[in-house]
């Protein structure tokens, strides 16, 4: 079964208002970070776009002390959640979030490691394409942008629970839906973005990371 989206819940504790949380997060958020260790620099900025609730900003800038965290989101909800989980969390090295659509001019300038974790899928095609267009354009060289979700493959085939899962995409809107790793590549080629490799990961998910050319 894929990290299918659920509605957020209110979040609770002595900064209750505003937070929001994810389920899914939980679940895929350790999996996630024993990637990361792998391919994150020692030092520098990294950049997570479209944060959601912010809990894998929590998570992220607690296990990685050393990195600088900057989250972000273009819905107000989602900004006033990730403040509020930061608030609670008092870490030093996560930043406020800022307001970033992927498919619009971005407002980062340099980042050292791009993160983007269930969006891609959730989203119209522009914004990946802004995504990779942002990233591109941001990273440092050999800088990573790292991509987690449900896709498809040429020649592989797709658990029945993501057919299911893009069909009830599909259905809420029919520019979402599962998008095939080949189209993806070819996008990120074409924004100065290499292929590395990818992982498979728990749930019928994949994480994909690239390199700045």
């Amino acid at each position: 079964m894929t990290d299918r989206p659920e509605p957020w819940e209110p979040g609770s504790g002595p900064v209750a208002a505003g937070k929001r949380h994810a389920p899914a997060t939980e679940r895929n958020r350790d999996a996630i970070v024993a990637v990361l260790r792998e391919e994150l620099p020692q030092s520098g900025l990294m950049l997570e776009v479209a944060s959601g609730s912010g809990e894998h900003a929590i998570h992220f800038a607690a296990a990685f002390p050393d990195l600088d965290w900057q989250p972000s989101d273009p819905d107000p909800v989602a900004l006033a959640s990730i403040a509020a989980w930061r608030e609670e969390a008092g870490l030093s090295n996560l930043r406020p979030p800022v307001r970033l659509d992927a498919a619009a001019p971005w407002p980062a300038e340099r980042a050292d490691a791009i993160l983007c974790i269930n969006m891609v899928h959730i989203s119209p095609w522009a914004a990946t394409l802004g995504l990779l267009r942002g990233a591109g354009a941001c990273l440092s060289p050999d800088g990573l942008l790292y991509l987690y979700g449900p896709y498809v493959r040429e020649g592989v085939e797709t658990a029945p629970s993501n057919l299911a899962f893009d069909a009830s995409l599909k259905a809420r809107d029919p520019r979402w839906g599962l998008r095939r790793v080949e189209d993806v590549i070819a996008a990120a080629y074409a924004e100065g973005l290499r292929f590395d490799r990818l992982v498979e990961m728990p749930a019928n998910n994949l994480s994909l990371l690239f390199r700045r050319r």
